[in-house]
């Protein structure tokens, strides 16, 4: 099996045998298309998004691993239903950088980023929070 999806089978597990401030069941898709319908259940998703090569010396190369985690959940657009959706991004992206992969333990964390902490337009159009974050993880091999 590819190591990218490895990895982000790795952090499926690693997100559903944790607690958060909100109950949800993490799944890697290729592509986490939704109806509206299906929005009032909160819904985590760990997309494989990148990998970048660097040669470090002649017998090991350095490469880094994108995995993108959506958070989306339909909403009632209050001030308190939407800061706990920020604030459980906010939490799986400070586990994500502290926690390592059991079941991948050559890969570390060396970032994560959430820009922009959420899609204005779907919270616009739809009433559903999308928040994005980012994690990278490098293994040398």
């Amino acid at each position: 099996m590819a190591v990218i999806l490895q990895i982000a089978d790795a952090v499926v597990v690693e997100l559903n045998a944790a607690v958060f401030g909100q109950p949800f069941q993490a799944v890697r898709h290729y592509l986490p298309r939704f109806e509206l319908s299906e929005m009032n259940t909160l819904k985590v998703s760990v997309v494989p998004k990148s990998v970048i090569s660097q040669g470090l010396d002649r017998n090991r190369d350095r490469f880094d691993y994108r995995i993108d985690v959506a958070v989306q959940k339909k909403t009632d657009l209050s001030a308190a239903t939407l800061d706990a959706l920020v604030n459980l991004t906010e939490e799986i992206g400070d586990f994500l950088r502290t926690q390592p992969l059991t079941a991948f333990p050559n890969a570390r964390c060396v970032g994560v980023e959430t820009t922009p902490i959420y899609a204005p337009e779907h919270l616009d159009e739809y009433r559903q929070f999308t928040s994005v974050l980012s994690a990278s993880y490098s293994v040398w091999r």
